[in-house]
């Protein structure tokens, strides 16, 4: 089993560590914390390898007054 650290993860991925950390605190990407960092396990970034780039739309409301 190989871990990963923020940095490796994010490289892999091709995002920032910034969004690794955010997938991490949304509960999207398993870790554990080990000091400063996180240790993410290699397989689980196929959790989150094919997710749309972005924030998601919000919904639409039709509010007319």
């Amino acid at each position: 089993m190989k871990t990963l650290t923020t940095n490796e993860a994010a490289d892999k991925l091709e995002i920032t560590p910034r969004r690794v950390r955010a997938l991490i605190q949304a509960g999207h990407l398993p870790a554990e914390k080990k000091g400063r960092d996180y240790l993410i396990e290699e397989k689980n970034l196929k959790l989150v390898k094919d997710r749309k780039p972005g924030r998601p739309r919000l919904p639409v409301t039709n509010d007319s007054k």
